[in-house]
Formats: structure tokens, C-alpha cells, sequence
């Protein structure tokens, strides 16, 4: 063999295996990716229902049930509220109407089953994007309501 054809059998494998490990690398981007919907995008139907998400905004008041390790409560964004079912341990800071983010997936029933809840650190503190979230929310919301969320730590003007 020519050293000219050894030449260009070693530069084509090598760009074949750049390709293989390019592809192996997006593929595991595209898995891993999780993106955050807020109630209201969950509520009409812009979340994917094949595969895990983010849903992210207030504990509804009163909506907190538990029942051994499971534990049922509501997210909102005070348009539109998620039903949410996790087994575990919720972090200490959870609570109703203080900020929390679940991930996992939307069952056919509509039910949002969790395999981890975040809840925020201080109240100071919330994502962002439940921020935007519950600031879009509240356009058009009526005052009462604005106050009580700023009260209780929720997005400040």
C-alpha cells in the first residue's frame, strides 16, 4: 500500500469515529435534557407526555395529603394548577404556598408523577423561570391575590 492511500484510510477512519462520537455525545445532550413547564403550559398541553419535565411554582394551599412516603399536593402559578404524586422524602424547607419544582412525568391521567422535588432555599430565593412563570401568571390576577403572593415571599416587583 501507497503511503498516500495508508494516509487517507487513517484520515477517513479517523473522521468516521469523530462522527460515532459526536452522535454518542448528542444523544446523551438530548436524553438528559429536561425542560421546565409551568401549570398553565402543562394545562394546555405543551408539556410532553413521553418523556421527564419540570413543573415548577406554588404549593396550593390546603392541598397537601400524605399517606406514609407518598405524598400528594397541587402546583400552581395561580392561573392554573398540576396534581402532583411523589414517593419520598420532601426536603425540609417543603411546604404549602412556598415554591417548589418536581421533576418527572405526566401520567394519562393527568396526574404529575415526581421523581424529585426541589424545594426553594430562603425566601428570598425562587428559579427563575418559576419566577417568570408566576409573574405571567399574576397579569391580570386580581390584587388580593398579588399581595398574599408577595407576602409570602413570591415574585416582588
Amino acid at each position: 500500500m501507497k503511503p498516500r492511500s495508508k494516509r487517507a484510510l487513517a484520515i477517513a477512519g479517523g473522521l468516521a469515529t469523530l462522527a460515532v462520537v459526536t452522535a454518542l455525545v448528542l444523544n446523551a445532550f438530548r436524553s438528559n435534557l429536561v425542560f421546565f413547564y409551568s401549570p398553565t403550559q402543562v394545562a394546555a398541553d405543551e408539556a410532553p407526555r413521553d418523556r421527564a419535565f419540570r413543573v415548577g411554582g406554588l404549593v396550593e394551599q390546603g392541598s397537601l395529603k400524605r399517606d406514609g412516603l407518598t405524598v400528594q399536593f397541587r402546583i400552581t402559578d395561580t392561573a392554573q394548577t398540576v396534581p402532583v404524586s411523589y414517593t419520598g422524602m420532601l426536603p425540609d424547607l417543603f411546604q404549602e404556598g412556598k415554591g417548589v419544582v418536581a421533576q418527572g412525568r405526566l401520567g394519562t391521567d393527568g396526574m404529575f408523577r415526581a421523581d424529585q422535588v426541589l424545594a426553594k432555599h430562603d425566601e428570598n430565593y425562587m428559579p427563575p423561570e418559576a419566577a417568570d412563570a408566576l409573574a405571567q401568571a399574576k397579569k391580570g390576577q386580581m390584587p388580593s391575590l398579588q399581595g398574599q403572593l408577595d407576602a409570602q415571599g413570591g415574585v416582588t416587583r
